[in-house]
């Protein structure tokens, strides 16, 4: 397998600063990542230390200010926002904190709309949601709100929705940090045992050396650059 078959991610000297009044702030000083596929990857490092920035770069939610991001070998730079978008709902799929469903909408419609922005028909993408809800216990729960679910179950339900276009990558962004240790553990198993079967990769930001531990690989941002944790 060549070595691009063989990546599904790669940051290739990522950059941002942020301008802040007269002086610049860089936040990612040149990171070096590949993410292989079915990786389960774990992003720690200190409060502030650019983990959410780097993610949201990773799935083309931000630019670099220098560097490039390749997803499945394509590159985002230099392509305006709707080829990012397309490539974002063909490859990834995001979870975070907060579930971010959509209030007015049922639990079935929200994990359906990653279909239907792909032009998949109304009743096949509800058939494909409604079926993944199930594995994830929610098949009684298909025709509730948002605001009538648990946190629990309105976080199942997002990460229902990140996989429901099979993508290569879920970037999860403190998926379990909102939940109590229960739920948090049930969507944490949930995750790891989707990964397996759809043998999509996974990265999560997360501050929980447990949740860390239970990846593949774990790498630690500092001072704007990524290492390989001590124990790894």
């Amino acid at each position: 397998m060549s070595e691009a078959s063989n990546t599904v991610l790669e940051c290739r000297s990522v950059v941002r600063r942020f301008r802040e009044g007269d002086s610049t702030l860089e936040v990612l000083s040149g990171v070096d990542l590949v993410v292989r596929p079915a990786e389960r990857l774990a992003i720690i490092g200190a409060s502030g230390s650019g983990k959410t920035t780097l993610l949201q770069i990773m799935g083309g939610l931000d630019e670099p200010s220098d560097g490039d991001v390749l997803v499945n070998g394509q590159t985002m730079a230099n392509i305006d926002e709707a080829a990012r978008g397309a490539l974002r709902n063909r490859f990834i799929g995001f979870v975070y904190q907060f579930h971010h469903l959509l209030p007015e909408f049922t639990a079935v419609e929200n994990v359906a709309m990653p279909l239907m922005i792909r032009r998949v028909t109304k009743a096949e993408a509800l058939s494909q949601a409604a079926e993944l809800l199930a594995r994830v216990g929610l098949g009684e729960r298909l025709d509730h709100k948002p605001g009538e679910l648990s946190g629990g179950e309105r976080q199942r339900a997002a990460v229902a929705r990140a996989l429901i276009t099979r993508p290569k990558i879920v970037l999860a962004d403190e998926p379990t940090g909102n939940l109590d240790a229960g739920n948090s553990e049930h969507v944490l198993g949930l995750m790891l045992e989707l990964n397996e079967e759809l043998k999509t990769s996974l990265i999560v930001v997360t501050h929980d050396h447990s949740i860390a531990r239970r990846m593949d690989r774990v790498v630690v941002l500092e001072n704007g650059k990524l290492r390989n944790s001590a124990g790894d």
